[in-house]
């Protein structure tokens, strides 16, 4: 059975020309760069390279980049690190519908003592301007808003709220982890001091992430215990991922063009024929902010469960929302936080596309859905029978 892979937003295929650049790092090319013999020093300069590619692709100098395990791992130490430059400002801004990676410390700085200020969002996924100037003041240590959520693809307005958050002395910090590969970013017009991205988002390997920051911004390691990454985050760096990370960092810059045309168009076409054969069916977030490859499509009176699982028995991956947040049962944290009818939010299907996905496998999505949904409506605990 084919796999149609529609849930790129969850992790991705890791590109044939990344695994080709990572292989002699796993192979022959083993010694550790921090040595000071030859052998080692090669690897050296191919993480200087790879640091040089990320940096490309955000528009950013290379000595503002530093590798970490995750994009976990990313916005954690960002957060942290913000609080830490300044005793005086432990307030936080963030979302209602930031990825688990944010919520989770947030919450724990909460619960620990900390105050703060979670931003709603409209029916479309959008935030209010107007509530973060109200939120973000004098004693905010940190401000984090996504770049682009997870699970609707809608784009927010950062540089604005950065603007707010620079305006009030705070430090910004922004998880792009979807966005970075997907839309254009320039970290050198920006108001961004720390910015999140993982490698598994891009077709780079999982375990492997990046955290830019801003020359002169305060910065406290999260991970201690060596002198790696400028001294910034402890522990031998994974050469292998790393470089494979500025591989595709390089291949998201070349086929960029490619995401905004090519990928939306495919999704496009998807939506527009799911949309017109489930009747009771909706779009989720704005319908042009948003990312080129993401489509949250709710199919009323259905359970979103009960979707994935025919969907599965034709080899169609696809998601309810957040793979970090798939095994529980309650609707999506996000389509709550909009306002979406529980009827909805809990027949909501997350499609993700990549470069890699083609028109023949839209065209058999296409195909197989409306009679799921139309199947799974005669048989709904809501009470919809009809299709």
């Amino acid at each position: 059975m084919k796999t149609v892979y529609l849930d790129n937003n969850a992790t991705s295929r890791i590109s044939p020309e990344v695994l080709e650049a990572m292989m002699p790092f796993l192979r022959d090319l083993y010694g550790n760069p921090s040595s000071m013999h030859l052998f080692g020093g090669q690897v050296r300069k191919n993480i200087d390279r790879a640091r040089q590619q990320v940096a490309n692709l955000l528009g950013a100098d290379e000595d503002e980049i530093i590798f970490t395990g995750c994009g976990t791992e990313s916005d954690n130490t960002a957060i942290l690190s913000a609080l830490a430059a300044d005793s005086c400002r432990q307030h936080i801004v963030t979302t209602r519908v930031e990825h688990p990676a944010v919520l989770g410390p947030c919450k724990k700085l909460e619960k620990d003592g900390h105050t703060v200020k979670w931003l709603s969002v409209d029916a479309r996924g959008m935030l209010d301007l107007d509530e973060a100037r109200r939120a973000i003041g004098d004693c905010t240590g940190v401000t984090s808003v996504m770049y682009a959520n997870n699970e609707t693809g809608v784009i927010f307005p950062v540089e604005e709220v950065g603007a707010i958050a620079k305006n009030a002395g705070s430090f910004f910090h922004v998880d792009a982890i979807q966005a970075v590969g997907k839309i254009p970013l320039n970290m050198r017009n920006s108001t961004i001091d720390y910015l999140s991205l993982s490698g598994h988002k891009l077709h780079a390997p999982k375990g492997i992430a990046a955290l830019y920051i801003r020359k002169g911004t305060k910065f406290s390691p999260l991970i201690i215990g060596g002198h790696q990454e400028m001294g910034r985050r402890g522990g031998t760096e994974n050469v292998a991922s790393i470089v494979g990370l500025g591989a595709a960092c390089e291949l998201a810059r070349k086929y960029m063009e490619q995401e905004l045309t090519d990928v939306k168009r495919l999704r496009d076409k998807l939506e527009r024929a799911l949309l017109a054969a489930a009747p009771d069916a909706r779009l989720n977030g704005h319908p042009e902010m948003r990312l080129p490859n993401t489509s949250n499509i709710s199919f009323e009176y259905v359970e979103g469960e009960a979707i994935l699982l025919r969907l599965n028995e034709l080899g169609i991956c696809a998601s309810s929302g957040s793979a970090c947040t798939s095994g529980s049962l309650e609707p999506s944290h996000v389509l709550r936080a909009m306002g979406i009818p529980y009827t909805a939010a809990h027949g909501s299907i997350r499609f993700s596309l990549s470069r890699y996905t083609t028109e023949e496998e839209i065209d058999f999505v296409i195909e197989h859905v409306p009679p799921i949904i139309k199947l799974l409506r005669q048989i709904s605990p809501f009470g919809r029978k009809t299709a």
